[in-house]
């Protein structure tokens, strides 16, 4: 049993260009059913989100889907693809994604997945979570994203320490291996109550 039970994936709802974007979310989702490990996503049933969340549910394993009202028309077509929790808005989605998940990990994707990889990021930075946070680099798709993180550090804006924070590797077997390899700091800047990360009750 690995380290694992649920992960939640950042993707886009397009497709890409290249079909290997597809091949590597179809990857990752058989990756994710050799492991045993639920997934947790944004709720599309189109583009990378669709292809990961239904090998996943096709193989067996649990499919939450965390979608606000204004996207369903948007991102699912047809049939939605395992259990469909609809919420109010994008902030109540990040904090239900980050509440449930063990860990995180992104896949090619445009502002949407790079905003919700970020925010982990930045969650993790200010201990408030200290779950891994992954890229799935296909065919160098974040390598420009690295390079940036890297000028950060360079130039002061970006602890070095917290720059291992991005952990990417260009498959999912040897990203998810470094995640269950990862470990988190020990500083803890803010409180986790900073975001409601936990859900409000009634």
């Amino acid at each position: 049993m690995g380290k694992f039970k649920k992960i939640c994936v950042f993707c886009g709802s397009n497709s890409g260009k290249k079909q290997i974007y597809s091949d590597a979310a179809s990857d990752l989702g058989r990756e994710l059913v050799e492991r045993k490990i639920d997934l947790i996503y944004g709720g599309g049933s189109v583009g990378l989100m669709g292809l990961v969340s239904k090998t996943v549910y096709d193989g067996g394993c649990h499919v939450l889907g965390v979608i606000p009202t204004a996207l369903v028309p948007l991102e699912i077509s047809g049939h939605a693809v395992g259990e469909v929790m609809i919420v109010t808005d994008m902030h109540e989605r990040k904090a239900e994604m980050a509440r449930r998940a063990d860990a995180f990990i992104a896949l090619p994707g445009g502002y949407g997945t790079m905003e919700e990889l970020l925010e982990m990021i930045t969650w993790s930075q200010l201990g408030i979570h200290d779950k891994p946070v992954g890229l799935l680099n296909v065919d160098g798709y974040y390598d420009c994203l690295l390079a940036l993180f890297d000028n950060g550090v360079e130039n002061g804006f970006i602890n070095p320490c917290d720059r291992d924070i991005v952990i990417s590797a260009r498959t999912p077997q040897e990203l998810i291996q470094k995640m269950e390899e990862y470990i988190p700091m020990q500083v803890k800047l803010v409180s986790s109550k900073s975001w409601k990360v936990d859900k409000p009750s009634a």
